[in-house]
């Protein structure tokens, strides 16, 4: 199978799904791409598409097998030419933190590593706006990208075995904010009060491939008001 278009490499997944890899001179154009494939793929469903899985720079297609081919999916996939416009953000989200709260702080830790005041850290950190460019991990865990390189910081050398739902959090030039208690090794900047994944809803994560996300900062009574809300 040829690539075209965007699509730089085409892979099977096994006897049901071909995994489109795509092209661009960042991993924010490239996973705009993969977002105007995967809504122009949702917008009109063909009958064989059981599911299809946005990633950084990838999309999974899962097709029945019972239906069609993977040549019959290449072919259809040829003729989408979906407009790049619609590789534009979904939807932008407003995220509230509390900056330093004390069981999520490594302001410290990520003060030493970019040389920053842990003021420059919030301005900063505050005036991205983020991208959401998987959805993995745990349930609603979103990849955000990217932090300006003066954001960026390793990963702790030994990961945490709990971390709080709502903690904020970056790793390399990417943030996140857990959705549940779990495991994580990312470098905490405060918690947020807003809940991020409801598992009765169809939709349970809030945040999905291809929006944007911005944060602002909260104080403490702030934040306490808006969990007991």
């Amino acid at each position: 199978m040829q690539p075209f278009d965007n699509v730089r490499h085409i892979a099977f997944a096994g006897m049901d799904g071909l995994i489109l890899y795509f092209g661009g001179k960042d991993v924010t154009q490239m996973n705009a791409a993969v977002s105007a494939y995967h809504l122009a793929l949702k917008a009109n469903p063909p009958i064989w598409l059981k599911e299809a899985i946005p990633s950084y720079d990838s999309l999974l297609i899962l097709f029945d097998a019972k239906i069609t081919d993977s040549h019959g999916v290449y072919r259809l996939l040829r003729q989408l030419q979906p407009q790049m416009s619609a590789g534009k953000s979904l939807r932008r989200h407003r995220i509230p933190v509390w900056y330093g709260a004390p069981e999520a702080n490594d302001l410290d830790e990520v003060a030493s590593h970019t040389g920053l005041a842990v003021s420059e850290i919030i301005a900063l950190h505050t005036a991205t706006v983020y991208r959401v460019f998987a959805v993995g991990f745990a349930p609603g865990f979103a990849y955000l990208g990217e932090s300006p390189e003066r954001l960026s910081v390793p990963r702790r050398k030994t990961p945490r075995t709990k971390v709080l739902a709502g903690a904020v959090a970056l790793a390399d030039r990417q943030a996140a904010v857990y959705p549940q208690v779990s495991p994580g090794g990312w470098q905490l900047l405060g918690l947020s009060p807003l809940t991020l994944f409801y598992p009765a809803s169809a939709q349970p994560a809030l945040l999905q491939a291809g929006d944007e996300v911005e944060f602002y900062e909260i104080d403490e009574r702030e934040y306490l008001e808006q969990v007991k809300a």
